[in-house]
Order: C-alpha cells, then structure tokens, then sequence
C-alpha cells in the first residue's frame, strides 16, 4: 500500500502553531467515523476538512463538500507540486488532504477537523504533534463485521478483505502512538458527545 508526506510548510506559522488548531478522526471502514464528524458542525463552530480523493462520487456525495472528486492523474501531479498536507492509497484509490484546507481554516480562525483514515492520520500527528488524534472504534470485531457487511453492496470475500484491513490499520494505529484517545462507537449520540467533551476542552485549553 503507497503511502506519503509532504512536508512543505503552508505559511509561516510552525507546526505546533498550526497543529493546535487540527483535529483529526479517524479510524478503518465500518467504525462510523464519518457519521460522527457530520454530526460535529451542528454542535459546534468548526471546519470540516474535505479531502481529495480519485473514487468515483457516491450516490448522494456533492462535489466539494463529501470529497473533491479528481482524476488519478491529476492527483499525481498534484503530489508532485507538493499540494497535498498528507496522502496515502486505499483500496486502490488515492485520497489527500489539500494545503489549501489548513489555510481556509487558519483564514476562518476555526479548529480544522479531518475526517481521514489512519495512514492519514498518523502522518498527520507526526508533522503537527500538537494536533489532536482520536481513533474511532467499533465496539467489538462481531460489530465491526456486520457493519462492513451491512452495505449489502459487496460479495462476502470483499467483506473478509475489508475486516482484515480494518484489524490492521487499528493494529498500525495502536503501534504508532500517534493517537491521543480512542472512541468506541457504540451508540452514535454517545459517541458524538464524547467527541464534542474532547473538542471543547481542547478549545478551552486554546
């Protein structure tokens, strides 16, 4: 699996300037991490970061606000001009997070939130350690599969596939020690609550 890091500064500010304002969730499919950072603006004022990726658009997915949806060649040029914060391959889709998303959120003056997955996010932590990095969890792997499973849009060889992925990017998460906390998906209001009791003491200590 490719991953990378680019590592180019995106103004003047350091990275522990920048890394205060960053909130990262992540975790494998199936945890629901992107249900919870939805639910996050409605609770309080925050940017969500949209990432790059070169997947194709999803029943209901808008253009600049689920993904900004671009060709694999356009995406490896973008790389090449160092315009990606942090990328990686993922099922054989390349998924980024923009420069321009941590300038938008240094301009607004808002904690930036980056729903991204794990090799994302652990390359993030590592180029902005001030950031903070929750990892959401399923609460049991008989949990886990059945969400996998529960699209209803993939044959079973495909779910075992995405299980065992999701394992081992939990087990590179947990290795890493990149993570500040972990979440454990259960309930979504409980969940969503312990994420919102994270984020408004992390402002509080702003």
């Amino acid at each position: 699996m490719t991953q990378g890091i680019v590592m180019k500064a995106t103004d003047a500010e350091g990275p522990q300037d920048v890394g205060r304002s960053l909130v990262i969730i992540s975790g494998p499919s199936g945890v629901g991490k992107t249900t919870v950072a939805r639910a996050l603006p409605g609770r309080m004022d925050l940017a969500l970061s949209v990432s790059a990726t070169t997947r194709r658009p999803r029943p209901g997915e808008a253009e600049g606000v689920d993904y900004y949806f671009i060709s694999r060649e356009e995406f490896q040029r973008r790389i090449s001009e160092n315009r990606f914060v942090e990328w990686a391959e993922v099922f054989g889709q390349l998924y980024g997070t923009p420069v321009e998303e941590l300038e938008r959120a240094r301009r607004l003056g808002k904690m930036m939130l980056l729903e991204i997955d794990v090799q994302g996010g652990i390359q993030i932590k590592r180029k902005f350690p001030e950031a903070l990095a929750i990892l959401m969890l399923a609460p049991d792997d008989k949990t886990l599969k059945a969400r996998l499973a529960g699209r209803g849009t993939d044959p079973p060889e495909e779910v075992e596939r995405r299980f065992a992925q999701a394992k081992e990017e939990i087990r590179m998460a947990r290795e890493s020690r990149c993570y500040d906390v972990e979440v454990v998906n259960d309930r979504l209001s409980a969940a969503v609550d312990a994420v919102v009791s994270l984020l408004q003491k992390r402002r509080k200590q702003a």
